[in-house]
């Protein structure tokens, strides 16, 4: 039978990682790829059996692509350390790497987030597929982006769909959203400025709107109450300022002048 192996992201997720680890000890193999950890991230990992991998962080793209080649087994399972794979996704995994269908290569998993004491029906969060999570070795590539990094599936085959769902805390509190915003927007900044693009304020705030209205209004965020109105506020505020810091980064902005002052 065809064996598998879990890879973690994680970086300072001493408070996530154990129950990340605890989700998938039924793999033959589990990896978490660590960017140099300040807190206990490595330690408590290492005490549940993970091995744990150093990567130097140039990106999420080039972070999942190291991420892929220290993994042993012929299928891959990818889990971050803020989601959790369920008994009845695990039971599903399972049987697929058992049957090994030669058909299908890579597979898209549902995921379900559980936010400010419930969980999201609506907000584009389920069920809020990303990139496939479970695919067969060498099947996924990324490219080398900083963030929302993009991927080509390399097989004839087409990608199935898990009907079971893990699921994810997008974010562990409020504090954790603004953080969120803070470091994704910087980063997504940094991407669009290497694909030569350009900004305006108007253009940020604009962008920023639409984020908002598409979340909450056509995506039914509305309909998750509150927590709803948050995703879809910290969305407006990723977006208003991924674009306002690429305006930046083109403007470089100098500060006046100074002189020396004496008496």
């Amino acid at each position: 039978m065809s064996q598998i192996s879990v890879y973690i992201i994680a970086y300072n997720e001493a408070e996530k990682i154990q129950a990340a680890v605890h989700s998938v000890l039924w793999a033959d193999e589990i990896i978490v790829v660590d960017s140099h950890s300040t807190d206990d991230t490595v330690q408590i990992a290492e005490s549940l059996g993970a091995r744990v991998v150093q990567v130097d962080f140039k990106g999420f793209g080039d972070l999942r692509n190291r991420a892929m080649e220290a993994c042993s087994h012929e299928w891959i399972f990818s889990l971050d350390s803020d989601e959790r794979c369920t008994p009845e996704a695990r039971d599903e995994i399972l049987e697929i790497v058992r049957a090994d269908k030669k058909s299908v290569d890579a597979y898209y998993v549902p995921r379900r987030n559980f936010f400010m004491g419930q969980w999201i029906k609506h907000s584009g969060f389920y069920p809020d597929y990303r990139q496939p999570q479970l695919f067969r070795k060498g099947v996924l590539v990324f490219k080398a982006d900083m963030v929302h990094e993009a991927y080509s599936i390399n097989s004839s085959g087409k990608p199935g769909f898990l009907c079971h769902a893990i699921w994810q805390v997008p974010f562990k509190n409020l504090e954790e959203v603004m953080f969120k915003a803070n470091k994704y927007s910087t980063l997504g900044a940094i991407k669009l400025a290497e694909n030569g693009k350009a900004a305006t304020m108007g253009k940020a705030l604009a962008r920023g709107l639409w984020s908002f209205f598409k979340l909450y209004f056509l995506k039914r965020g509305i309909l998750d109450g509150w927590p709803g109105f948050v995703i879809a506020l910290g969305n407006f505020e990723g977006t208003f300022y991924r674009y306002a810091k690429l305006h930046e980064l083109k403007s470089q902005w100098q500060l006046p002048a100074s002189p020396p002052l004496s008496k």
